[in-house]
């Protein structure tokens, strides 16, 4: 008997494998108008810095530097302390940057009477209204004057700060020198008047006044007082 064989197997086809798809890949932000890519908006303060620095320098004008501590400008300014040390430094480098400032809103306010361009005796009354209205300031009372109350007895212990003091106290006089100078020019005062030493009495009631001013004086008394020393002051007059 024969046997039957059966047909081989045809062979299997090689299977390629299909390939997937590319993935389309994510379009790039393209570079705004210029080429220059747009810049990313920094993180925004969250205080105002003459703000901070204005409701420091009240708390250390109220009560100077040694009695007022870390949470109380904390308090005032609503920085905590991290954030008080970053924008300002330390303490006394805040004090320092307050009494700066207190030194440059003093010295906008004359620099405006001095450019009314006025008579000279109208001239030291409205001088010595402004200090009064700095003095006679304060939620809690009258503060008198930043040097005179509280810069001066830093002043002993720093040297940058008694540099500053003596600093204030030399421009001052040399402003009052000025008017009395321009005045003398004009004819207000007699040519025997010394402008120098006539500066040195208008300061010396600016102290004065402030130091009362602190002690609650009332105004009334002080405004006498600056009349009674501009008296003196032009007691030559022509």
């Amino acid at each position: 008997m024969v046997q039957k064989r059966n047909p081989p197997a045809p062979l299997a086809r090689p299977t390629t494998a299909r390939a997937k798809p590319a993935r389309p890949e994510p379009a790039k932000p393209q570079p705004a108008s210029g080429g220059v890519p747009p810049k990313r908006r920094g993180r925004p303060r969250a205080y105002e810095p003459d703000v901070a620095l204005a409701r420091a320098l009240d708390v250390f004008w109220k009560d100077g530097f040694a009695a007022t501590s870390l949470d109380d400008l904390s308090a005032a300014t609503g920085m905590n302390r991290p954030s008080l040390y970053s924008a300002f430094g330390d303490k006394r480098e805040l004090y320092k940057k307050s009494y700066e400032s207190y030194r440059n809103r003093a010295r906008a306010r004359m620099g405006e009477v001095f450019a009314a361009d006025m008579p000279l005796r109208p001239m030291l009354l409205r001088i010595y209204g402004i200090a009064l209205d700095m003095y006679l300031s304060g939620d809690d009372g009258p503060r008198g004057c930043f040097t005179v109350m509280t810069a001066t007895s830093e002043a002993v212990f720093d040297p940058d700060i008694r540099a500053m003091v003596v600093s204030g106290l030399v421009e001052m006089d040399r402003f009052f020198a000025r008017l009395f100078k321009i005045a003398q020019e004009r004819g207000e005062l007699p040519a025997s008047a010394d402008p120098q030493v006539l500066a040195n009495l208008a300061s010396a009631t600016i102290h004065s006044i402030a130091v009362r001013a602190r002690a609650q004086v009332p105004r009334v008394e002080l405004e006498a007082i600056v009349n009674g020393a501009v008296d003196v002051m032009l007691r030559d007059k022509l």
